[in-house]
């Protein structure tokens, strides 16, 4: 098997476990979306916010760093794990007594019990077997699935279970304690690596690491100012809508490209020593995020209001204008996404981190200034903005480092993904007037079908005319036809 039918085959591998990760989310939230309130999930929300922070503050990206090291060896892994113990620990104390601080900055003290036991799952979950890493190293996606996949069960049938019983916040807190310790258990068990103290291979580890720490905190920042600012201004309720407005969104975009991530990466680090084909493949990455990010993040925006209506009730209606603000904010945010792991592989986190704190800084400064009148909206539409100024910089970065690789040729694989899905928004808008008579279901379900096939007709009548050129389009169907013929 060649290296790039790996990567296609790791690529639907891992979407499909991300996918089937949603999935088991996607139920999830919808069912405890009937059986809590906005608030419930406010209260959570909160708690993770303060999670993520003391949490980020202490991580070093061992599984990446792992990942990035050709040569790593047990001293490596030992060293990884021990590092990451050690973290989660220090994490789980600094959580467990900064609740009641947390507590008065939300102005909520529903969320200092809440915080204790997220403390323990954080330390649980530094205990997790680092072997696992060797999955997503050597590419052996299929058991990276079964390990995420297992976790995920777990911890949903939990969730599912004391939410019925409950009625109450305290179901998702339960649920992710019980993930944290299925996650231990199963990387034991899927993997024969036995892990140990060990100090050896700090220095090597820390040399790739700190800039990663320095970039996930900016990464924390960036993605999370929004809600700790919103959470502190309004309520539960209204965090809570948010959070949920960024989950639903994030269903076209994030679960498409989180998995991508996982398979770019090292098949970025595989080819980083070849400048031509190393932008080849990032050109690629970048034709196929669009192919596929582009018509989902459009046509959610069109059928935002549907999607919540069917999904969560009405009393979930008021977060149908953020997720189409949101979505928004997932597609600018794609067309960047491959760049940042090819800047990644070439060791130039410390350009990526500074581009990432200059986004959350941006975002900061203008939040500052209008933050009296802000409503839910108004934090989504700052975001956007930050979004938009963050990618072109980052892009502007990509182009400048990988020299070999030109405008065009991160742009052009998105011109026939942009005019398909254009005739796509002007067919549904003519469309979607003529459905108002019928339910909610039988509107999603024919504005779905609607779009979907013309923009696969049309993206893929205009790569026909041009005589079917190299690009997302041809690399698709000459894997999926590889595929075939292979199975026949």
């Amino acid at each position: 098997m060649t290296q790039t039918q790996k990567v296609f085959n790791g690529a639907l591998i891992t979407v499909a476990m991300r996918w089937s990760d949603r999935l088991i989310g996607l139920v999830s939230m919808i069912v405890l979306a009937r059986l809590l309130v906005p608030a419930d999930f406010g209260v959570v929300a909160m708690a993770a916010l303060v999670v993520g922070f003391i949490d980020v503050l202490l991580d070093l990206g061992v599984s990446q760093a792992l990942i990035h090291n050709d040569k790593a060896e047990k001293a490596d892994f030992d060293t990884a794990w021990t590092l990451r113990f050690i973290q989660a620990s220090l994490a789980g104390v600094l959580i467990f007594f900064a609740a009641p601080l947390a507590a008065i900055y939300f102005n909520n003290p529903d969320i200092t019990d809440v915080l204790r036991v997220m403390a323990l799952s954080v330390v649980v979950g530094g205990l997790e077997n680092i072997g696992i890493v060797k999955f997503q190293k050597e590419m052996n996606f299929g058991r990276d699935f079964k390990f995420f996949f297992l976790k995920r069960v777990v911890g949903f049938t939990v969730t599912l279970i004391a939410a019925v019983l409950l009625h109450s916040y305290w179901a998702m807190v339960i649920g992710a304690l019980s993930g944290r310790v299925a996650g231990v258990i199963l990387s034991y068990g899927m993997h024969p690596y036995r892990p140990w103290f060990s100090f050896s291979r700090v220095r090597e580890i820390w040399s790739f690491s700190q800039w990663i720490l320095f970039k996930n905190i900016g990464v924390y920042f960036d993605t999370s100012l929004d809600r700790l600012l919103l959470g502190r201004k309004l309520d539960a309720t209204a965090l809570g809508g948010y959070t949920i407005a960024g989950e639903v969104s994030a269903l076209p975009t994030t679960e498409l490209l989180a998995p991508l991530g996982r398979v770019l990466f090292p098949a970025f680090v595989d080819k980083r020593n070849d400048a031509v084909a190393f932008a080849n493949r990032v050109s690629l990455a970048v034709g196929v995020q669009g192919l596929v990010a582009i018509p989902a993040c459009l046509g959610l925006m069109f059928v935002a209001h549907d999607v919540v209506l069917l999904l969560l009730g009405e009393k979930w209606l008021f977060i149908a204008p953020i997720i189409q603000i949101m979505a928004i904010s997932n597609l600018v945010n794609s067309l960047a996404h491959s760049g940042g792991y090819a800047l990644l592989a070439l060791g130039k986190v410390r350009i990526q981190a500074f581009v990432i704190w200059l986004q959350a800084i941006l975002f900061a400064m203008t939040a500052f200034f209008i933050t009296i009148d802000l409503d839910a909206e108004g934090f989504a539409l700052i975001r956007l903005t930050v979004i938009i100024v963050g990618s072109a910089l980052l892009i502007g970065v990509i182009l400048f480092q990988i020299r070999v690789l030109s405008v065009r040729e991160y742009f052009f694989p998105l011109v026939r993904p942009v005019l398909a899905a254009t005739l796509m928004m002007i067919v549904l808008t003519l469309f979607s007037p003529s459905l108002a008579e019928f339910s909610s279901i039988v509107r999603l379900l024919c504005e779905i079908i609607t779009g979907g096939l013309v923009y696969a007709l049309s993206v893929g009548g205009m790569w026909i005319i041009m005589k079917r050129p190299a690009g997302a389009e041809a690399y698709l169907v000459k894997n999926i036809l590889h595929k075939r013929i292979k199975t026949e």
